[in-house]
C-alpha cells in the first residue's frame, strides 16, 4: 500500500477527532443564532471536555465492570468507524475491512455498551434510558443495513469504499428510485443513532423525556468527557457517511495526495453544511412523543425496505 493510503488515514482520523467538538459547536451556534441568543462559541464543546479532565472521576457505589469500560469503549468504537468510514478517500489500507455490517456492527457496540452501562448503576432513570435506547436501536441498525445495502446492490459488493467509488463514478444511481428513498431512511435513522430531534433531545433537563442523557446522568468527570466526546465522534463519523454515500463528489479514488487534500477540504464542508442544516431544522422540530418514535422508525425502515427492492428489480443488473 502506498503512502497515500496511510496519509489519508491519518488526516481523516485526525481531522474527525478535532472537528468533532467544533461540529457540536457549530451546531450549537448556528441554533442559538436562529433562536435570537448569542451562543456559547463554536469552540465551548472543547472547553467543556478540558474543564471535565481536570476534574476528580467519581464512581458510584455497586457499579461494576459495564459502568466503568463503558466510555473508553464508546470512545474507540468511534475512533475505529473513522478509520472504516470512507470520508475522504476510496483507496486506504483499510479498505478491505470497511464492510457494511461491521460498520453497524460497530454502532450497535457502542450503544450496547452505554446502554449496559445506564443498567448497571442501578437507578430508575439510567434502566429507563437504556430499555428505551434499545428498543430504538433495534429499528435503527436494520434500517442503515437495509439503506446502505440498496447502494449495494448496484455495486455488487456491500463493501463501503466499493459503494462509494461506485457512486461517484455513476451519480445517476443517487437520483434513482432506490437512491432517494434509501437517503430519506438513512437520514432518519442518522437522526435516531446519534440521538438528535425529534427522536431525542441533547439539550434536554427533563428527565422523563431522556434517552441518551438518561444512560449517562452518573457519569462525571473524565468519564463523562469520554461520554461526551464518544458521542461527538459517532455524529460526525454518522454525517460523514451520509455525505459519502449520498455526495460523493470530490472523494480521492486513486493515490493522488493532492486528491486527497481536496478531498479532505470538500469533506470538511460537507459535514458543516449537513451539521448546520440540522441544527437549522431542530429549531422548527419538536420532540416526538416516545410511543411515536417507534412509527417514525418503522416508517423509515419500510423505505429502506422499498429502496432495496427497487434497487433489486430497477437497479440490480448494474452491479452484474
Amino acid at each position: 500500500m502506498n503512502t497515500v493510503g496511510y496519509t489519508a488515514i491519518v488526516l481523516q482520523v485526525g481531522a474527525v477527532v478535532a472537528g468533532a467538538p467544533l461540529l457540536t459547536g457549530l451546531m450549537r451556534q448556528t441554533r442559538a443564532r436562529l433562536e435570537g441568543r448569542a451562543g456559547a462559541g463554536v469552540l465551548q464543546p472543547w472547553r467543556d471536555v478540558r474543564k471535565l479532565l481536570r476534574k476528580e472521576p467519581i464512581t458510584p457505589v455497586g457499579t461494576g465492570p459495564a459502568f466503568r469500560w463503558a466510555p473508553p469503549l464508546l470512545v474507540a468504537t468511534s475512533l475505529v468507524l473513522a478509520v472504516l468510514v470512507p470520508l475522504i478517500s476510496t483507496d486506504t489500507p483499510v479498505r478491505g475491512r470497511a464492510d457494511l455490517i461491521v460498520v453497524v456492527s460497530l454502532l450497535a457496540l457502542g450503544t450496547l455498551a452505554l446502554a449496559l452501562a445506564g443498567l448497571d448503576t442501578g437507578t430508575a432513570f439510567g434502566g429507563m434510558g437504556a430499555s428505551r435506547e434499545m428498543a430504538i436501536a433495534a429499528l435503527v441498525e436494520p434500517t442503515i443495513l437495509m439503506a446502505v445495502f440498496a447502494l449495494s446492490i448496484p455495486a455488487g459488493s456491500t463493501n463501503l469504499p466499493v459503494i462509494v467509488a461506485g457512486a461517484a463514478d455513476q451519480p445517476a444511481r443517487l437520483t434513482s428510485p432506490a437512491g432517494l428513498l434509501a437517503i430519506a431512511a438513512l437520514a432518519v435513522a442518522v437522526l435516531a443513532e446519534s440521538g438528535r430531534l425529534p427522536v431525542d433531545n441533547p439539550a434536554t433537563h427533563l428527565e422523563l423525556t431522556m434517552v441518551h442523557e438518561a444512560m449517562t446522568l452518573e457519569y462525571a468527570g473524565p468519564d463523562l468527557a469520554l461520554v461526551e466526546f464518544g458521542a461527538q465522534l459517532r455524529l460526525t463519523v454518522l454525517l460523514g457517511l451520509l455525505a459519502s454515500l449520498f455526495a460523493p463528489w470530490g472523494i480521492a479514488t486513486g493515490a493522488s495526495l493532492a486528491a486527497v487534500l481536496l478531498a479532505l477540504l470538500l469533506a470538511v464542508l460537507k459535514v458543516a453544511v449537513l451539521g448546520m442544516a440540522l441544527a437549522a431544522a431542530e429549531v422548527f422540530w419538536a420532540k416526538l412523543r416516545l410511543f411515536r418514535v417507534p412509527e417514525l422508525l418503522a416508517g423509515s425502515f419500510l423505505l429502506a425496505l422499498l429502496a432495496v427492492t427497487a434497487s433489486y428489480f430497477l437497479g440490480g443488473e448494474g452491479g452484474q
